[in-house]
C-alpha cells in the first residue's frame, strides 16, 4: 500500500495541505485519480448516497461530473483533530440547460495511518445563481491558482 501523505496525526498546516490536495484532485475531475486517495473500503454518505469502495467511488464521480458541468471547487479546513479533518467547501457547475449552481457543503473526513481516506460524509446544498455571478473563473480542468482566493476572502 502506497502513502498519501501528510499523514495523521494532523496540524494545522498539513490538514490545510491534506485538504487543497484534496480540492486539486477534484478539480481534475478524474474519477479514477480521485478514488485513488481513498481506502479500498472507504464509506461514503453524499447528500442522500451511502456506498463504499473505490469502484463506487469512480462510478459516483463519473455520474457527477457528467451532470455537473464545468465543475470548480474551493475547499477550506474547518476543524482537525488526531486522524480526522472536517472541512467546508463551495463548487459552481452548470447543468446541460446552461443553469449554474453554487454548492455549499461540509465534509467529515477519517483517515487511516497511510493517509487514506476511509470515511467520508457529506452534506450540500445547491443555490442556483448568475452565469454573471460565478466566482470561479480560472481554466478547468485543473487546479485553482495559488493567487486566487479562498472561501474565506471571497465572503463564502
Amino acid at each position: 500500500m502506497t502513502a498519501r501523505p501528510p499523514l495523521p496525526p494532523f496540524t494545522a498546516d498539513t490538514a490545510a495541505q491534506k485538504a487543497r490536495a484534496a480540492e486539486d484532485g477534484w478539480n481534475s475531475r478524474d474519477p479514477t485519480r480521485v478514488a485513488l486517495a481513498y481506502t479500498e473500503d472507504s464509506r461514503w454518505r453524499n447528500r442522500a448516497e451511502f456506498f463504499s469502495g473505490r469502484a463506487a467511488i469512480t462510478a459516483f464521480l463519473t455520474r457527477k461530473w457528467a451532470r455537473e458541468l464545468d465543475y470548480r471547487l474551493i475547499k477550506e479546513v474547518w476543524a482537525f483533530a488526531g486522524n480526522r479533518i472536517a472541512v467546508r467547501f463551495v463548487y459552481e457547475w452548470r447543468d446541460d440547460s446552461g443553469s449554474w449552481f453554487r454548492s455549499h457543503g461540509n465534509e467529515n473526513w477519517d483517515f487511516d495511518e497511510q493517509g487514506l481516506m476511509h470515511e467520508r460524509h457529506a452534506s450540500i446544498n445547491d443555490v442556483p445563481i448568475r452565469e454573471a455571478d460565478r466566482l470561479f473563473r480560472w481554466p478547468a480542468p485543473g487546479p485553482r491558482p495559488a493567487d486566487h482566493p479562498g472561501l474565506t476572502a471571497l465572503g463564502l
